[in-house]
């Protein structure tokens, strides 16, 4: 007989999670306001600041609402009338036809990102001077440099840093008390749509906020038009992004979601009036967040409401890769690659748990846990802390894995694979200027004394 219970089926959720590999750092589900179950993945803990990417450009969205509430601007204003400095003399007409409304639903008219991240310093103006693919309001592409110009817009009527508008006009009236911060373009504005670094709980506070209507701080008209439909993205892949799009939110099969990059959710059902909140690094798997979905969709979703729960809290460890525990081998190495490759190698060894290699960093070694993840630097980037975990699939293949944590998570996925004298390095990633070189393979041989 299946368990409706909403503890086991929360339960079934994480169990569920682990199983299929997902990265989770953290989740908050509440149902009616109430908390229900917090969960956070050693070594994440509550109240830390945490890498949200796009879900800035639903935060950002936030602040253009309250100023269009104070009758700073309207949803049929012209995005060019607040940036004429930054026009050409010949402004594409296609841009000059741009409105508010198409920026906050992704309708510009650009199919893709217009500044280019380590070249331009200041990430609003190439907006401006780009050349348009398409007649704005047509159609829905993604593009983070439309959010970028609208915290640029918030600086402008406003005077402040979108995120000074929003600790002063919502995070602190709400007591989002935990520390955040925003990060920067070079020319130091804040990156409208990925930079916001702030707790999952706070998170959870301003979902909610606008689940019940902005509380006096957001407009409730504005709360209640954002979650709605407002344009078609039926050619977007992954599942759960083609139900629509809302202003700077994506619509789900319940509702609407702010999503950001590798799992940062705020999924929002209305009709249950509950609110489910995640982080995690699914960067390494392309379906990692659709997972997420997945997962609370079958497991707990149609549970809720059925039998009430006191509310949990749930400590829990990040989830090292699968191995074979009666496989091992103390050292192995070192293997030399003498022709140009893909990863850059120059040397591989393993000694023990510790991976070592050289590259045009110079040789660094890389600690991985076995059946856990261990904290450890980046080899050639120090500051830069990972998780790491790796173990021996077969006798003679290792996989090593390696989350970069921090203000950009990302990762590396390594399969090492030792036959007779020679080794072969299969390597994935997650971008970052930290893991450029660790997409593609390359073969060495052992060097014998």
């Amino acid at each position: 007989m299946l368990d409706h219970r909403l503890k086991t089926r929360i339960e079934n959720f994480v169990s569920r999670l682990r199983r299929e590999d997902v990265n989770m750092h953290g989740f908050i589900l509440s149902v009616g306001g109430e908390i229900k179950a917090t969960a956070y993945y050693a070594p994440f803990r509550e109240g830390e600041p945490h890498r949200m990417y796009s879900v800035s450009k639903s935060m950002t969205a936030v602040a253009i609402g309250i100023l269009m509430e104070e009758g700073k601007l309207g949803l049929d204003d012209h995005i060019v009338d607040y940036f004429p400095d930054y026009l050409p003399e010949q402004p594409d007409p296609r841009l000059m036809r741009l409105i508010l409304r198409d920026m906050l639903r992704m309708a510009t008219c650009y199919r893709s990102t217009a500044y280019r991240e380590g070249v331009d310093e200041n990430w609003t103006k190439p907006f401006f001077t780009a050349t348009p693919t398409h007649e704005p309001g047509t159609v829905f592409h993604y593009d983070t440099g439309c959010s970028q110009v609208l915290a640029s817009l918030v600086k402008r009527l406003s005077g402040l840093e979108v995120i000074d508008f929003l600790n002063q006009r919502v995070f602190e009236p709400i007591s989002a008390a935990d520390p955040k911060y925003w990060l920067r373009d070079p020319s130091g504005a804040c990156q409208g749509g990925t930079g916001l670094c702030m707790s999952l709980r706070d998170l959870h506070k301003v979902a909610r906020l606008i689940m019940e209507g902005g509380g006096g701080y957001i407009p409730e008209w504005f709360c209640r038009e954002m979650g709605k439909k407002h344009i078609d993205n039926l050619l977007n892949i992954a599942r759960e992004e083609q139900y629509g799009y809302g202003w700077q939110v994506w619509r789900t099969r319940a509702g609407w979601a702010m999503y950001g990059l590798g799992g940062q959710l705020a999924v929002a059902c209305p009709d249950k009036d509950a609110l489910l909140c995640t982080i995690a690094d699914t960067r390494l798997d392309p379906v990692g967040v659709q997972r997420i979905y997945d997962a609370f969709f079958d497991e707990v979703y149609p549970y809720i409401g059925l039998e009430d729960m006191v509310s949990e809290q749930m400590e829990l460890s990040t989830h090292p890769v699968d191995c074979d525990p009666d496989i091992w081998h103390e050292h192995l190495g070192p293997y030399y690659f003498q022709e140009p490759n893909m990863l850059g190698l120059r040397s591989v060894e393993l000694q023990g748990n510790t991976l070592i290699w050289e590259n045009d960093k110079g040789e660094n070694p890389l600690r991985f846990g076995i059946g856990e993840n261990i904290q450890d630097t980046f080899p050639g980037w120090p500051g830069r802390p990972t998780l790491s975990s790796g173990g021996w699939i077969e006798k003679d293949l290792l996989r090593v894995r390696c989350f970069i944590i921090g203000d950009a998570p990302c990762g590396v996925d390594m399969l090492l694979r030792f036959k007779d004298d020679c080794l072969t390095v299969q390597s994935r990633k997650s971008f970052d200027p930290a893991t450029n070189a660790f997409e593609g393979v390359a073969s060495g041989h052992l060097h014998r004394k």
